[in-house]
């Protein structure tokens, strides 16, 4: 394990993105949103993710360069196609037209379809709440993500779905609940394969449908359970739904083998409220009344969303992103990939 500035690395995956065949700013771009998820504490769609880009490129099943096309265009509601484009580009160009429609007309959809690996669904969240809008998110991966078991159910069924879901507040970081609908997410179970650790019981199952700690055993053919119950199971559908059919991506199906990502955001302007100072306040009161609860762990306070996201940057600001051996060792054999040596990438780090 080693701590690695934020600067330093987003430096090292821009320069493999760019000796990969991307544009100075999208290598840049891509850089910025994968290590700004590994500042706010979301390794999983980190840098562990730059290898896996890189052989997608590589492999000619995500491009660079590609644009946003609008395929169809309803005013308030859009329909988006990445051209199978890099997420973190096509993702910036849709969240601000959809910012832009939803001033126009208070409220917007946009839906995106044949997109690459978005990355951090609360990425795109705080972008719209840096236009100050509320948004809505729904996530699917179309089918190469087929990797959770629907409830009562044993096998690979369902996407992970994720769904996002944040609320500007004026003086103080935005409330952002980021979360997917299954157990955990894909990546965290890399996370920890690499670092050598278990997960905690109840998460994952095997190849034959029987509880496992061991996250080797769902690469190996095993599942992640949804999370709740039917409660998560049934978030898990409907934002397939809501995602992959709204869009015309598809919803989760078999047989799928290239990564594509459909995602459904709605953006909501409040300044358009008959009283913004009362729908402030209201929040703000509501947010102090949560966290006033005397915490059953002293040691823990009562938190809201996005408050453990918010203190994770900062810290990991100050002190460094920890990047364990194994995904530093696949960050190293993507470079490589792209005729980068193991001496130049290092050279890039402070000593």
């Amino acid at each position: 394990m080693r701590l690695i500035g934020a600067g330093p690395l987003t430096g090292v995956v821009e320069r493999i993105f760019a000796a990969g065949g991307c544009a100075a700013d999208e290598a840049g771009r891509i850089a910025r949103h994968l290590v700004d998820s590994n500042l706010c504490g979301h390794d999983s769609h980190g840098v562990v993710r730059t290898r896996r880009y890189v052989d997608f490129l590589r492999a000619g099943t995500v491009f660079a360069g590609r644009s946003a096309e609008l395929v169809f265009d309803g005013g308030s509601l859009l329909v988006v196609d990445g051209q199978s484009g890099f997420g973190q580009s096509i993702g910036e160009q849709a969240m601000d037209l959809l910012a832009e429609r939803a001033r126009a007309h208070g409220i917007a959809l946009a839906t995106i379809r044949r997109s690459g690996h978005l990355g951090r669904l609360g990425d795109w969240a705080e972008r719209l709440a840096g236009h100050g809008l509320v948004s809505l998110h729904f996530l699917n991966t179309t089918g190469l993500g087929l990797m959770v078991t629907p409830f009562g159910g044993s096998d690979r069924r369902l996407s992970p779905s994720p769904m996002a879901i944040c609320v500007p507040v004026e003086g103080r970081d935005p409330i952002l609940l980021d979360i997917t609908t299954a157990m955990t997410a894909e990546g965290k179970l890399l996370v920890a394969r690499n670092k050598g650790e278990a997960v905690a019981p109840g998460i994952i199952v095997d190849k034959a449908g029987r509880p496992t700690t061991d996250p080797a055993d769902f690469y190996a053919g095993g599942a992640i359970l949804p999370f709740g119950g039917h409660r998560g199971a049934g978030l898990n559908i409907l934002t397939d739904i809501l995602s992959g059919a709204l869009s015309g991506g598809g919803c989760t199906a078999p047989g799928v083998t290239v990564l594509e990502n459909t995602m459904t955001s709605i953006a909501i302007d409040v300044t358009r409220l008959p009283d913004r100072a009362a729908y402030t306040a209201e929040i703000l009161r509501f947010c102090g009344w949560v966290k006033g609860s005397p915490p059953a762990d002293p040691a823990a306070p009562v938190l809201l969303p996005g408050e453990v996201e918010a203190a994770t940057r900062r810290r990991r600001a100050a002190e460094g992103i920890p990047v364990d051996d194994a995904t530093w060792g696949d960050i190293l054999a993507a470079a490589r990939s792209v005729g980068l040596s193991d001496a130049g990438i290092e050279a890039m780090l402070p000593a």
